[in-house]
């Protein structure tokens, strides 16, 4: 296994579990998130900051991304460009309704010890839906020279069996940003029924500023009842203070936000549960985020 995969597919995720209080949040940031016909492209950066939405740290990898076009077959990524910190990329809206641009990964994590020797788990990360599999650095890659790598194997059944210390966790890991040209289309917000997923109730695109916003979050098809989920405005790079947000879904699953001011505002919800596919792993780790426009009234 090559160890960078290894390193870069675990910062993948961290990032994607960040909370208001943690560095290091993964974003995509479309510069419109509606268009008036279907001529036109929309631009996308991806990073992963400290502030929103401030490129601070690391780019995303645009070989992760893929695109769906509101019937559901797919687009492309365009004039990609990977950059120190933030990656850019255009896609082409030249049908009408909701676009999907975004990443899912899905995979293994965790570690074990040898002999008093610490090794990791990871693989590359599966296509799930979204796909992901590409590269994304993280602070691991920054070692300290001298210091030994360390040691990996890719999946559960390469653990020795004199493993002692084991402690895996699966991983269903999505990242979506939408863009609409024309009228929406509420088929483009499909549900796979595993993992977190995201089904707006007021649709991305009808947000205004002083006015609620609905968004029913599932796992594994069901209502996610008591879920916490951040709402983050960007621009925090010109404020004193974070004004986040950490709410929480009803019974029906349903989270009710209401937007202070416009502007882009980063949404991420995580959980976690025991409902593992991998019978040496004791825990699975939900994310879901995306950034939406919230225009004034």
């Amino acid at each position: 296994m090559n160890i960078r995969h290894a390193l870069i597919a675990a910062a993948a995720f961290g990032s994607a579990l960040s909370t208001p209080a943690m560095a290091h949040r993964q974003w995509l940031l479309p510069s419109t998130t509606t268009l008036a016909g279907t001529s036109e492209y929309v631009t996308v950066d991806g990073a992963v900051s400290n502030d929103l939405f401030y490129a601070d740290h690391f780019p995303i990898d645009p070989a992760q991304i893929k695109v769906w076009a509101p019937d559901g077959t797919e687009g492309q990524v365009e004039n990609a460009a990977t950059l120190r910190y933030r990656s850019t990329f255009d896609v082409k809206i030249d049908k009408p309704g909701t676009w999907v641009i975004g990443m899912e990964r899905t995979g293994l994590m965790g570690s074990f010890k040898v002999n008093g020797e610490t090794w990791r788990v990871g693989n590359r990360g599966r296509n799930g839906g979204g796909g992901a599999g590409g590269r994304m650095p993280g602070p691991a890659m920054n070692r300290p020279a001298g210091e030994a790598a360390p040691k990996f194997v890719a999946t559960a059944a390469e653990i020795p069996a004199n493993a002692t210390d084991v402690k895996l966790s699966e991983t269903i890991a999505r990242n979506y940003v939408y863009v609409t040209a024309d009228a929406p289309t509420a088929a483009s917000y499909r549900v796979t029924g595993k993992g977190l997923e995201f089904q707006p109730i007021t649709l991305p695109g009808s947000l205004v500023a002083d006015e609620e916003g609905q968004f029913r979050f599932l796992v594994d098809g069901k209502p996610a009842a008591g879920l916490t989920v951040a709402v983050v405005p960007g621009a925090k790079k010109y404020r004193e203070a974070e004004d986040a947000q950490e709410l929480k879904t009803g019974a029906d699953g349903v989270l009710h936000v209401k937007w202070p001011v416009p502007g882009m505002y980063w949404l991420n919800a995580t959980t976690t549960d025991v409902k593992t596919t991998e019978p040496k792993a004791t825990e699975r780790r939900l994310s879901f985020t995306t950034v939406l426009e919230v225009v004034a009234p």
